[in-house]
């Protein structure tokens, strides 16, 4: 059954192709449901399709080599993934799991292909996407290079702000515990013990759904090892 071209016109990727192209491409993609910490596609599988994200959160992992479970990054409702498979035909790199309740819609990898391949300025778009993926993966890793949990989550923060257009630095939505714990290769009580530090030294602030991160410099201080975490 199709899945109604408006579905696609909400992500930004699809929104410069013509109404003829979306329509024909709903009659190929699916929508899919997923349980919280379900897996959504995995490096095991052999077959590959370009999905995009309607609802939910997932989480991009992969796992050491004693069996933990490390996160890479966050794919948020209106993007995609699973592009590096459908353009070079190898299997993925990671594994990607749903943080929360999610659905998407996924293409089948040959029209995917050819949408990206036909699509210049698609094709440049999803070429940005890979590179900045590359240099969050990078940072991520050289993350866990760091030997104390607390400066990794510290610099975890950093590089998951953004600046919203009051000039804050947000975390919106902020991960959960068990999410840092994942991305910061630590435990969640760590990471729990670690945000009571912090908010009572004013360095963050809850406000609803997001994370204000209030004293930047002090994270990076901590992150890069100038000044000790603090004690409780």
């Amino acid at each position: 059954m199709p899945v109604p071209f408006q579905y696609l016109e909400k992500f930004p990727l699809l929104q410069s192709l013509p109404q003829e192209t979306l329509l024909h491409l709903s009659t190929l993609v699916s929508i899919r449901q997923f349980a919280r910490r379900e897996m959504v596609s995995s490096k095991e599988q052999s077959e590959f399709s370009l999905g995009f994200l309607l609802e939910g959160r997932l989480q991009g992992v992969d796992f050491t080599v004693d069996g933990r479970a490390v996160g890479l990054y966050f794919v948020e409702p209106g993007d995609y993934f699973g592009e590096l498979s459908v353009i070079d035909g190898n299997p993925a790199a990671e594994h990607v799991i749903a943080a929360s309740k999610s659905s998407a819609l996924f293409l089948p990898a040959e029209p995917a292909r050819r949408l990206i391949f036909e699509n210049p300025a698609l094709a440049q778009t999803v070429m940005s996407k890979l590179s900045s993926r590359v240099r969050e993966v990078t940072a991520q890793r050289t993350l866990l290079a760091l030997p104390n949990p607390f400066q990794r989550l510290c610099v975890q923060l950093l590089l998951l702000g953004r600046s919203s257009i009051g000039g804050e630095d947000l975390i919106d939505p902020a991960p959960t515990h068990q999410e840092l714990a994942i991305m910061i290769n630590s435990s969640r009580e760590t990471v729990t013990r670690s945000f009571q530090l912090l908010i009572l030294h004013e360095a963050l602030a809850r406000d609803g759904n997001a994370l204000k991160l209030l004293r930047t410099d002090y994270l990076l201080d901590i992150g890069e090892g100038r000044i000790e975490p603090p004690k409780a």
